[in-house]
């Protein structure tokens, strides 16, 4: 969460120093929102023809902070990261076409040669990247296990023996074949088995 704080905190302000450099000067004090973008693409490289605003080099990078606020919106990394690629391809891509129109590019202390617009765009690209690499992204969903949430068969409470019901034996143990008894498996079945003095055939002798 932390991570992801910073992170976008760094994006944004990646993407609001880009979007502002064509308003500061490029190079020999000619502002970025001069230069047309087409010419970047052209034989003919950059010229001094001026350029209106939507036309110059500051749309790829308002596009640049429009993916960022959508990355940052989506905690997604690779948006982010994208936004920054966009933002120091155009501006290394300014940079290579300019040198080609000037025969080489120089930096003098004078404000001559590339300008503090040139150093926001690139530095507001890295800081993108930057934060595209602190971001930890979305977590993906917590998977559920396969046994979770599945209902488990019902076990009914063992039956108590009462006198009314009192417990049957299973016609599945010992002695038992087909709920049908079959043999004695204990002493105490034998005694039962054993006639009764009461139930014994008239004329038998016995105590």
């Amino acid at each position: 969460m932390v991570r992801n704080i910073l992170g976008a905190v760094l994006a944004l302000l990646g993407a609001a120093a880009a979007v502002t450099s064509p308003f500061r000067a490029w190079y020999d004090g000619r502002l970025g929102r001069q230069y047309r973008l087409t010419e970047l693409f052209t034989a003919n490289g950059v010229t001094e023809t001026r350029s209106g605003l939507l036309a110059s080099i500051f749309l790829p990078l308002v596009v640049a902070a429009l993916i960022t606020l959508l990355g940052v919106v989506l905690r997604s990394r690779l948006t982010v990261a994208l936004a920054g690629v966009i933002v120091l391809g155009f501006t290394i891509l300014w940079m290579v076409r300019e040198g080609q129109a000037q025969g080489s590019l120089s930096v003098d202390a004078d404000g001559n040669g590339l300008a503090i617009g040139v150093a926001q765009a690139f530095g507001g690209g890295l800081v993108l990247l930057l934060g595209a690499l602190l971001m930890s992204g979305r977590r993906p969903p917590r998977r559920r296990r396969v046994d979770e949430g599945v209902p488990t068969a019902y076990e009914p409470p063992p039956t108590v023996p009462t006198l009314d019901h009192p417990q049957q034996p299973s016609p599945y143990t010992a002695g038992y074949e087909d709920g049908t008894r079959t043999q004695p498996t204990t002493e105490d079945d034998t005694w039962a088995q054993a006639p009764r003095p009461s139930e014994r055939p008239p004329g038998s002798s016995g105590p």
